[in-house]
């Protein structure tokens, strides 16, 4: 959910509900100032409160979600976040240029994943394995990576070591490609199923004018 969208529809209802209480106690039922405003406040934040349940419960029910669920999802995806930053600050900070483009496209990837979640959680569970193994450990290694790469003198080991190191990223980017592919799999499968549609009714429109023509040339005969 939209914090601050919802936030704002949340004021737009409250407020306007909290004057609506102030002047019927004020204006109508004769109640003093401070009654009256002490009454219109608590009603405010009732309808605050209401409008967020109403709010979520409309929004858990979109996505086919529980409360367990979605606070759950969203308990991992937080924490996904300071590894995110993390993981770019670090990709983008190697002075390499040759692979420079393969780490903006990973960082893209990795964006890209964590923005589909974050909307959409239900795809989540389409993206466990990036959340609860490879973002951990591209992490790592990204920062092990950049650690050797910094030392001033590298020894026969650490060279080698930057070579297994640099082998293993570029295979879980892999892996990391295709968690974004899992997440946008059924995607894919309803724009399959579209494309099929659209062709089958392409070649019956095809087909009918076919016919037609043909009608009108044994006409012509």
């Amino acid at each position: 959910m939209n914090g601050i969208l919802s936030f704002i529809l949340r004021m737009m209802i409250a407020v306007p509900a909290s004057i609506g209480v102030w002047s019927i106690g004020y204006l109508y039922l004769n109640q003093t100032y401070l009654l009256a405003s002490g009454i219109s406040i608590a009603g405010g934040i009732t309808a605050y409160t209401a409008a967020g349940a109403f709010s979520k419960h409309r929004f858990l029910s979109k996505h086919q979600l529980t409360r367990g669920e979605y606070k759950f999802i969203k308990q991992n995806i937080d924490e996904a976040k300071p590894k995110i930053l993390r993981l770019q600050k670090t990709l983008l900070s190697i002075r390499d240029l040759p692979s420079l483009k393969q780490r903006v496209e990973l960082v893209r990837i990795i964006r890209k994943i964590q923005s589909l979640t974050k909307k959409e959680p239900r795809r989540f569970y389409q993206a466990e394995p990036f959340y609860f193994s490879h973002l951990d450990s591209i992490v790592e290694l990204t920062e092990k990576y950049m650690f050797l790469l910094s030392q001033p003198k590298k020894s026969a080991e650490i060279t080698k070591s930057l070579v297994e190191t640099k082998s293993t990223m570029d295979e879980l980017k892999t892996y990391i490609e295709k968690d974004l592919y899992d997440v946008l799999s059924n995607d894919i499968e309803e724009l399959n199923f579209e494309i099929d549609v659209a062709k089958n009714s392409i070649r019956s429109i095809k087909e009918s004018q076919f016919i037609t023509k043909a009608g009108d040339i044994n006409e012509r005969k």
